[in-house]
């Protein structure tokens, strides 16, 4: 197989905190954070075509299998750190033991995960206080990406491994790949098409479980290819390393709290809050929810890749370019994300048309969407500190100042807002989920400015046993 394109070695990349060095590293992981966001929102304008109690059932759901879901993402990001750091220590065998450690931790949680929530889904979504009609399509479509969740595992563990190595143009063809897949099946089993029944929300589903194999098999096949062998002896690392995976869970852990608290938490406490109003609410929020996306993860591309790129920075011993890295990403996501909430404001009233036809989803989601605006710098500093800060390994900070926005100012800001300001009704959470992103932003960008994260040392108690770099780090 010939090589596959990389970044240049450092001999070659005198400033590794240049902005072309930065878009060579985040460009791939860009590309493939927007085409991955541009498919989930061709796929929930397919689904608002079966009417508004399948818009309105789709985002909740996705949410609530994302608890487990962004637990185990936010865990193997700390894959991303320790290949990285091994990468930039010249220590290439560790980058791919740790991703089999990583793999099998992913794979044995996701079959228990199956195991206790399949049966436990309608509850969760009564529980949320889900309308009637909406609930039995949010457990049906929650069903379904269980099971791929068991397959995401696969992409997620190989996405941080060739992230780590420098190497993100791997995960960007896979990635495509599966998402033209998942496109072309969800219109297929949504609708019925060529002989097919139409299998409406659940088709969904087996669009995306399809769409996400098709990804999985394009990965493991790269990772196992003769030269990511000779690279890395990746089929020679397969054995169960206890300390490995230590490792892994000390700072995979408080980053998969944190991931699943700010993202997948913080989603299903806002559903849980807005799907006490009525199931017009919920579509003008799952709407929302789908802008807001698309303008967020082209900036968890870069912070994907800020990760990679502080870590190697930090295995290298250059603390103070991981600082210049850590800038430039800020001022750029920054720019950007306001530029969207332009954005949103100027042309709320088409963004809401353009996915319902309801009067009612459409006025809900126009005043949602001022709300949205004004969060979105706020939200590109939380993603890109968070990014720096995991890639130093610091990700108890995030999980605690997450779970604060989330629960604290979220959950009861938006209850009370409910409570002592009902005219306000479905503006009231996300007023308060506004706030949240604004102080969890804040936070940390505190955090990173204290350097604090500076004291970390993952390897500190395996200093004598690392072998010295005598080459350059990427071939």
């Amino acid at each position: 197989m010939p090589n596959i394109p990389s970044l240049p070695s450092q001999s070659v990349t005198p400033d590794e905190a240049s902005l072309r060095y930065m878009f060579r590293l985040a460009g791939p992981m860009v590309i493939t954070t927007i085409s991955f966001t541009i498919m989930q929102f061709v796929d929930r304008s397919m689904i608002s075509r079966l009417g508004t109690e399948a818009l309105a059932a789709i985002w909740p759901a996705a949410l609530v299998c994302f608890v487990p879901g962004g637990f185990a993402m936010g865990a193997l990001a700390s894959l991303n750190t320790y290949v990285s750091q091994s990468l930039g220590r010249g220590d290439k065998k560790d980058c791919s033991s740790y991703f089999w450690q990583a793999l099998y931790m992913g794979v044995l949680y996701f079959i228990v995960v199956v195991i206790f929530m399949w049966p436990a889904a309608p509850l969760i979504f009564k529980l949320m206080g889900q309308p009637p009609g909406v609930l039995e399509m949010e457990v049906v479509y929650f069903r379904v990406m269980l099971f791929a969740n068991i397959i995401a595992v696969v992409n997620w563990s190989c996405n941080q491994f060739f992230m780590g190595i420098h190497r993100p143009i791997i995960t960007m063809c896979a990635s495509l790949c599966g998402q033209l897949v998942n496109v072309a099946a969800n219109y297929v089993l949504i609708f019925g098409k060529f002989g097919f029944p139409a299998m409406g929300i659940a088709g969904a589903g087996w669009g995306t479980f399809i769409g996400m194999t098709i990804a999985a098999c394009i990965n493991v096949y790269v990772y196992l290819s003769p030269d990511m062998n000779s690279a890395f002896q990746s089929r020679e690392t397969l054995s169960i390393n206890f300390n490995k995976m230590k490792d892994l869970l000390k700072i995979g852990l408080p980053s998969g709290i944190g991931l699943m608290v700010n993202v997948a938490l913080w989603g299903v406490v806002l559903s849980s809050l807005i799907g006490r109003f009525n199931k017009e609410a919920l579509a003008a929020t799952s709407a929302v929810l789908s802008y807001t996306s698309l303008s967020v993860m082209p900036v968890v591309g870069i912070s994907m890749a800020l990760t990679a790129a502080v870590g190697k920075m930090i295995g290298l011993g250059k603390k103070e370019q991981a600082i210049k890295q850590t800038n430039l990403c800020v001022r750029i996501s920054m720019v950007y994300m306001g530029l969207m909430g332009v954005c949103f404001v100027l042309f709320r009233n088409h963004l809401m048309a353009f996915l319902s036809a309801d009067n009612k989803v459409i006025e809900t989601g126009v005043n949602i969407l001022l709300c949205a605006s004004v969060y979105q710098i706020f939200h590109a500093a939380r993603i890109i500190y968070g990014g720096s800060l995991r890639g130093a390994g610091d990700t108890v900070w995030l999980a605690a100042v997450s779970a604060m926005g989330a629960v604290l100012i979220l959950g009861l800001g938006g209850l009370l807002l409910m409570i002592f300001f009902p005219s306000l009704g479905a503006l009231g959470p996300w007023i308060a989920a506004t706030f949240s992103v604004v102080t969890v932003g804040l936070a940390n960008r505190w955090r990173f400015k204290s350097n604090r994260w500076m004291k970390i040392d993952l390897f500190k108690r395996r200093t004598a046993d690392v072998p010295v770099q005598t080459e350059p780090a990427v071939q």
